[in-house]
C-alpha cells in the first residue's frame, strides 16, 4: 500500500528564494479525471449575444487578470468586443469533471483524460483550424494529440512533463529502475503514474498496456510502504527541502526553482519521460462561433503565450512565444528543441483496445481501479 500525503503544506516556494513561480497545482493540472458525462446541450450557453462561458484550470483564464502578467482575459475583451460572461476556474481533473456533469460551456480547457471523454460523449465539436489564426504555428506533434482521423477536436495551449529528481546528498541517481526501487520516493497522485512505472520495466508505449504489463507495472508500485505521494507539488518542494525523500515526480520548471533555492536536485538520465498537453476544446451546442474561434485564436497567439507560460510554469504551444519572461520555461522544457519534444510521451487515456501486435490493451476503467487498490 502507498501511503498518500494529500493535504497542501503551508509552504510557499516563495519561502525558498523563488519568486514569479506558478503556483504547483497549476503545474499538473492534466494527468487525470473520471469521466466527463454531463449531457450534450442543445444550444450555446451563450446562445447568439456575443458572450462566452469557460472552464479552465487556475491561472489559465482568470477574468481581468491575476496578476501583471496574466492579463490575456480583459485584453481580450476590450480587443474583439466579445464578452467573458462567465468564467469557472478549478485546480484538479476531478473538479472538472464534476463542473462538466452540472452545466456545459462555449470553451473547455482539458488535459487528455477530459478531453478525451468529452470527446466521447459528444460534448465537443470539430474545430475549423482556418479559422484559428496560428494554428499552424504549433508543432504538428501538439496538434496531432487531440486529432481523430482527419477531425481536430482541440487547440493545444500548454504541455509539459514530468522527470524524476534525485537529491545529490543522499543518492547518485541511478535509472527510473532505481527509483521505482526506492522507498524514499514521492509520487504524484494518478492512475497515469502507472505509466511511469511502465516505462521502468521498458514498456515501449506506456499508455498502451495488456493486462500483465499493467499488472507488472502496479507491482513496481505495490512496495513498499513507505513510499508517498502528492496532489499538490509543495508536498514535493517540502520532502526535498526536509530531506526526507530521496526521489520525486516533478516538472522541469520545478526543478529549475528548486536550484534557485540552493536544493541540490537533479533529473534521473531517461531516454523517454511521460508528459500531457492542455488544450481548449468547442462546446457541442456553440452555434454562434465567431466569439469562440477569437478566443481560441488570443490563447496561441505569442504574447498570450509567453504570459501564460511564464505565470503557469508549463511550455507553450507556439514556440513563438519562447521569448522574455517565457524564454526560461522553454528553455527548463527545451521547447523550441525538437528532440526533447520527441522524447516525451504524450499522455492519452488508456485505451480498451490496441493495434496488433499487442492485442486488447486495459482500459482507463481499469488503470483506475488499479490504482485504487494501491492506495488504499
Amino acid at each position: 500500500m502507498i501511503r498518500s500525503r494529500l493535504p497542501a503544506l503551508a509552504l510557499a516556494l516563495t519561502a525558498l528564494g523563488c519568486t514569479g513561480a506558478a503556483q504547483p497545482a497549476q503545474l499538473t493540472p492534466s494527468p487525470t479525471a473520471s469521466p466527463a458525462t454531463s449531457p450534450t446541450p442543445e444550444a450555446s450557453p451563450t446562445q447568439s449575444d456575443g458572450t462566452l462561458q469557460i472552464l479552465a484550470y487556475r491561472g489559465y483564464a482568470e477574468y481581468g487578470g491575476i496578476s501583471p502578467q496574466a492579463n490575456w482575459t480583459g485584453t481580450f475583451e476590450k480587443a474583439t468586443g466579445c464578452r467573458l460572461a462567465r468564467i469557472d476556474t478549478v485546480q484538479t481533473p476531478e473538479e472538472m469533471s464534476a463542473r462538466l456533469r452540472t452545466r456545459a460551456y462555449d470553451l473547455v480547457a482539458a488535459g487528455p483524460v477530459v478531453a478525451a471523454e468529452m470527446i466521447e460523449a459528444g460534448q465537443v465539436q470539430a474545430i475549423d483550424t482556418d479559422r484559428v489564426e496560428g494554428y499552424d504555428d504549433i508543432p504538428e506533434r501538439l496538434r496531432d494529440l487531440l486529432t481523430v482521423g482527419d477531425t481536430v477536436y482541440g487547440v493545444p495551449f500548454l504541455w509539459g512533463y514530468h522527470e524524476f529528481l534525485y537529491d545529490t546528498r543522499r543518492t547518485t541517481g541511478g535509472d527510473l529502475a532505481d527509483v521505482f526501487g526506492s522507498d524514499r520516493v514521492m509520487l504524484r497522485d494518478s492512475p497515469l503514474t502507472l505509466a511511469d512505472a511502465a516505462l521502468a520495466g521498458g514498456a515501449a508505449d506506456p499508455f498502451e498496456l495488456d493486462a500483465e504489463q499493467l499488472e507488472e507495472a502496479a507491482g513496481r508500485l505495490a512496495a513498499p510502504e513507505e513510499r508517498t505521494l502528492w496532489a499538490n507539488q509543495l508536498d514535493l518542494v517540502k520532502g526535498f527541502a526536509t530531506g526526507s525523500v530521496d526521489y520525486g515526480q516533478a516538472t522541469p520548471h520545478l526543478r529549475e526553482l528548486l536550484v534557485k533555492a540552493r536544493l541540490p536536485v537533479k533529473a534521473v538520465s531517461a531516454r523517454k519521460v511521460t508528459g500531457w498537453a492542455d488544450s481548449w476544446l468547442l462546446g457541442a451546442g456553440v452555434t454562434a462561433t465567431d466569439c469562440a474561434y477569437r478566443w481560441l485564436g488570443r490563447m496561441i497567439e505569442p504574447g498570450t503565450q509567453r504570459d501564460a507560460a511564464a505565470w503557469n510554469g508549463l511550455a507553450p504551444a507556439n514556440t513563438k512565444a519562447c521569448k522574455g519572461r517565457a524564454r526560461s520555461v522553454c528553455e527548463a522544457y527545451g521547447a523550441t528543441r525538437s528532440h526533447r519534444l520527441d522524447r516525451v510521451v504524450f499522455a492519452t487515456r488508456p485505451p480498451g483496445d490496441c493495434l496488433p501486435p499487442k492485442g486488447e490493451c486495459t482500459d482507463y476503467a481499469a488503470w483506475s481501479q488499479r490504482w485504487r487498490e494501491l492506495i488504499e
